[in-house]
């Protein structure tokens, strides 16, 4: 357990040293509930339309090659998905994987308005015919941010520090794609229930908030919602997993299934039409430090080594 001596309650961080720490202290980490709600949108406004333009203002966050930028122009997009952390644009059999690893964040612009700073790569997608598209998330049909059939539209992706990657991957081309082939079953998984969990989870050591954190086990947690899992659970973040009784993995089975569908449901209500935004003030006990826990009263503590922010309940977490 971290000392109590190590808390801080009103948002300062000593470890700030760096640009990169500055900039993750005070912005959220992209997460598998935030990708959900960006592959939900881009699968509604860009699917079907063509690729017109592709525009890379920061050439260290690309992996591709202009002959296979040129080959990709006037290709319609057939679907978006999401993997983890990761969001592919499928073109036919070839497609292009976005990793926004820490700082980088997407969002659609109308061609000819000023873009965010730091953007790094702008996606022109052309006019599409209009028709009944499939895979259609239900809260994006008539949607008022949906740009008309008849007008093109940008998807922009800004990254300050840089860290995060686009791949463009044609089909036969071996491009390795940084995280994807370790990744483990997705935290939403309807596949991943309790006997998968149970096998998986013996086989990781350490302590569970980095469990939860760790790929590997499963993808798309990150710093934010593994203290909200942890929370739901009722387990504290310094618990090693060893420790863990069988209806205490259950719990965090349980918890992690309700956190992830939880927060997509409030994000469907609260991130349109700013997709670049992430949207966290209705989490419930991260970057809640020096609030009462919802669930008991305690005062929530907060610690942040490294500029990551872990905030957790002493009083209804053990």
């Amino acid at each position: 357990m971290v000392p109590p001596s190590s808390e801080r309650h009103n948002g300062s961080d000593p470890f700030v040293g760096t640009a990169v720490v500055a900039v993750l202290a005070s912005r959220a980490v992209p997460e598998s509930p935030d990708l959900t709600i960006l592959q939900e949108a881009f699968q509604a406004a860009l699917v079907g339309r063509p690729l017109a333009d592709w525009t890379t203002v920061q050439p260290l966050v690309v992996r591709a090659t202009g002959g296979e930028i040129d080959a990709l122009r006037g290709r319609p997009l057939d679907r978006v998905e999401r993997r983890g952390k990761f969001l592919t644009f499928w073109f036919g059999r070839d497609r292009i994987v976005i990793n926004p690893m820490l700082t980088g964040r997407l969002g659609l612009g109308i061609p000819g308005t000023k873009a965010l700073s730091q953007t790094a790569v702008v996606l022109t997608f052309g006019p599409r015919a209009h028709a009944k598209r499939k895979g259609v998330a239900s809260w994006t049909i008539r949607a008022q941010w949906i740009p008309a059939d008849s007008a093109s539209v940008e998807l922009r992706y800004r990254d300050p520090t840089r860290m995060g990657k686009v791949y463009l991957v044609p089909d036969g081309v071996t491009r390795p794609v940084a995280g994807w082939q370790e990744q483990g079953p997705d935290a939403d998984d309807p596949a991943l229930d309790l006997a998968t969990w149970q096998a998986r989870i013996s086989r990781h050591s350490g302590e569970l908030k980095g469990m939860l954190k760790n790929q590997t086990f499963v993808a798309g947690i990150g710093n934010g919602y593994s203290d909200e899992v942890l929370w739901a659970a009722g387990l504290a973040p310094f618990r090693k997993r060893s420790s863990l009784a069988p209806e205490e993995v259950q719990a965090l089975h349980r918890a992690t299934q309700e956190v992830m569908a939880w927060s997509v449901a409030e994000l469907r209500q609260r991130v349109p039409p700013r997709f670049e935004v992430e949207v966290r003030d209705f989490l419930r006990v991260h970057r809640k430090g020096g609030t009462p826990c919802p669930r008991c009263g305690t005062t929530i503590s907060e610690i942040s080594p490294g500029g990551f922010v872990t905030s957790w309940c002493r009083g209804c977490q053990r």
